[in-house]
């Protein structure tokens, strides 16, 4: 019995995915923004601890560099 409510919102999530589908770049800009909040404001500072500055903004440069390779690459 448990199964039968799948159906049921299966078809929910379709019709709330055709609804808010304009509503999906900025849904998906909000979550990249909360992303980058915490590596701002969580990852970042505990990186920088205990002389290890130079490797962790070389490690975050690369990695942006890299992303932005890929995204152009793939984009």
């Amino acid at each position: 019995l448990t199964g039968l409510v799948e159906p049921v919102g299966g078809l929910i999530g379709v019709s709330i995915v055709a609804v808010a589908r304009p509503l999906l770049p900025a849904g998906l800009a909000f979550a990249g923004g909360a992303m980058a909040f915490v590596v701002s404001h969580e990852m970042i500072p505990e990186s920088h601890r205990k002389g290890h500055e130079l490797e962790a903004t070389s490690g975050f440069m690369a990695g942006f560099a890299l992303m932005m390779f890929l995204d152009t690459i793939f984009g």
